[in-house]
């Protein structure tokens, strides 16, 4: 599905006091863009913000930051911030690619992705967001207590994700295959795609894994 375009969307992300545009030079010192030292949660593939706004809305004693890579979604994230001015929230719009660019080693609490591109072809399996390539990344910026939580309604995805972290030297806390039937949807937060599915009646899978 090709992405409608956003005229203005790139110069309003530039503009706002909520996006930051070159991380790379906060690299090691975001506890310094948040003013606290707080712990720091991302969410990769942020979309429209709906599931970080309201962790964020929820928890003020963690700092967030959303990335996302399509100006015209994120631009949507950023008109609800501006209602909202959460001040534990921050956005980046990059390629998750270059995330150890971004973040020092250990910097990071926590990990979420939520209904992450398949990208279904064989060749592209190391751009998904839970391959091990991904997760050799993941292992540099987060804590060592930190942890990736994944959700999708792609079961082919899934299951390629439950092979990858055990692949990557990962180990799996918490399964599911039906998340919102499971004892792991409790405080569950819902992504747009997360009621948009569940409302066809596809269930939810959900996978927690640490180092």
């Amino acid at each position: 599905m090709r992405l409608r375009n956003v005229r203005g969307a790139r110069e309003a992300l530039e503009e706002s006091d909520y996006t930051i545009n070159v991380p790379e030079e906060n690299k090691g010192r975001w506890h310094e863009i948040f003013g606290n030292d707080n712990e720091i949660h991302l969410e990769i593939g942020t979309g429209k913000g709906r599931f970080i706004m309201e962790l964020a809305s929820k928890n003020p004693d963690i700092n967030y930051i959303g990335i996302e890579k399509f100006s015209s979604v994120l631009v949507r994230a950023l008109e609800k911030q501006r209602e909202m001015e959460l001040p534990n929230l921050r956005f980046i719009r990059m390629d998750a690619e270059k995330i150890e660019d971004v973040f020092e080693n250990g910097e990071i609490g926590r990990i979420y992705l939520n209904f992450s591109d398949p990208w279904p072809k064989d060749r592209h399996a190391k751009r998904r967001l839970t391959s091990r390539q991904f997760f050799a990344r993941y292992n540099n910026i987060l804590a060592k207590t930190g942890r990736v939580e994944f959700k999708t309604d792609n079961r082919p995805l899934f299951d390629f994700s439950l092979e990858e972290v055990e692949a990557a030297g990962w180990k799996l806390d918490s399964v599911t295959y039906d998340l919102h039937n499971s004892d792991m949807n409790d405080g569950n937060v819902m992504t747009e795609y997360e009621i948009k599915f569940s409302k066809l009646g596809n269930p939810i899978n959900k996978l927690i894994a640490t180092r």
